[in-house]
C-alpha cells in the first residue's frame, strides 16, 4: 500500500503529516522514526503541495549522499565513461529548498552555467552499516523527487564537486515521500518553462537503488532520514533567472521551483 508524507510548515513549529483523503494528518515525528499520528487532522491538502500551511522539504538529512552518472546516455552527453561502481559525491544539508522555493543563482563571477539534473531521491528507513543488497532494499522507507542543481563550469574547473554542487538552494526536495512504490520502472520527465528538458526512466540505472545503498554502507553508516540521490537521465541544461522547473517523477508527483538570480 502507498503511503504518503509532507512536511509543513506551522505557526508553532514545523510538523511531519501522513496525507490520506485530502487531509494532511499530523505526525508526532519523522516518519522513518517510527512517527505515529497526534489525532490532529487539517483539511485541504493534495499531493500538489496545495494547502493551508505551506509545504517544507519533506526531509531532514543529516547526509545528502548523490551517484553521479548512473544513466548511460547521460554520462555519454558529458562526454564521460561509464563508471565502473556507483560514483559518489556529497550534497551539504544547506542545500536544501522547499518546493516552490527557489534556486538562487551565484554571481556570474563565480558561475555562468548552472543546469538542472532531475533526479529519483531516497529516503533511508533504517541503519545500514556493511549491508548486502537484500538488507539495504529493506531498509529503504520511501523516495521524493529531487534536483541536483549543478554549476557545470565549476564542476568542470574544480574536480572536486562540492562547489559545484553544494550552494545553497541547490538541492530542491519534494513534495512528498511516498513508501510502499515499485522504484524499478518509474519515469522521469523535466521541464524549463514548460518546455521538455530530460525523459528517462528508472530502469536504465547503471546502478540498481539496494546497490547504490549497499555500496555507501560499505564505507559509512546510513541513518534514518538520510537522503540519497540516485542520478539524472540524458537531457541535462540550463536554468536562468525567471524560469520555473518542473520535475514529475510517476507515482510520488510533480517537485516545482523557480528560479532568481543571487
Amino acid at each position: 500500500m502507498l503511503r504518503r508524507f509532507a512536511r509543513i510548515a506551522r505557526s508553532q513549529q514545523p510538523a511531519y503529516v501522513e496525507l490520506i483523503a485530502g487531509a494532511a494528518h499530523v505526525l508526532d515525528r519523522a516518519p522513518w522514526l517510527g512517527g505515529e499520528t497526534t489525532g490532529e487532522c487539517l483539511p485541504g491538502f493534495d499531493d500538489e503541495a496545495v494547502g493551508p500551511c505551506a509545504r517544507l522539504a519533506p526531509v531532514e538529512p543529516r547526509k545528502i549522499l548523490c551517484v553521479g552518472r548512473n544513466y548511460r546516455a547521460h554520462a555519454k552527453e558529458l562526454g564521460n565513461e561509464v563508471p565502473v561502481e556507483p560514483m559518489l559525491f556529497f550534497k551539504p544539508s544547506t542545500s536544501l529548498l522547499d518546493p516552490g522555493g527557489e534556486v538562487v543563482l551565484p554571481p556570474s563571477a563565480i558561475s555562468a552555467r548552472v543546469e538542472h539534473e532531475a533526479e529519483l531521491a531516497i529516503v533511508v528507513g533504517a541503519p545500514l552499516k556493511r549491508a548486502d543488497e537484500a538488507a539495504a532494499a529493506s531498509a529503504i522507507f520511501g523516495a521524493t523527487v529531487a534536483c541536483d542543481v549543478t554549476a557545470r563550469d565549476l564542476q568542470k574547473k574544480d574536480g572536486q564537486w562540492w562547489r559545484a554542487k553544494g550552494m545553497d538552494t541547490f538541492c530542491p526536495v519534494g513534495p512528498v515521500v511516498v513508501s510502499g512504490l515499485d522504484l524499478t520502472e518509474l519515469p522521469i520527465v523535466c521541464s524549463v518553462n514548460g518546455e521538455l528538458r530530460q525523459r528517462g526512466n528508472t530502469r536504465d540505472m547503471i546502478f540498481s537503488v539496494p546497490r547504490v545503498l549497499s555500496f555507501v554502507s560499505q564505507v559509512m553508516t546510513l541513518e534514518p532520514g538520510d537522503l540519497i540521490l540516485t542520478g539524472t537521465p540524458e537531457g541535462v541544461g540550463p536554468l536562468a533567472a525567471g524560469d520555473q522547473l518542473r520535475i514529475d517523477v510517476d507515482g510520488i508527483g510533480a517537485l516545482t521551483v523557480g528560479v532568481r538570480a543571487g
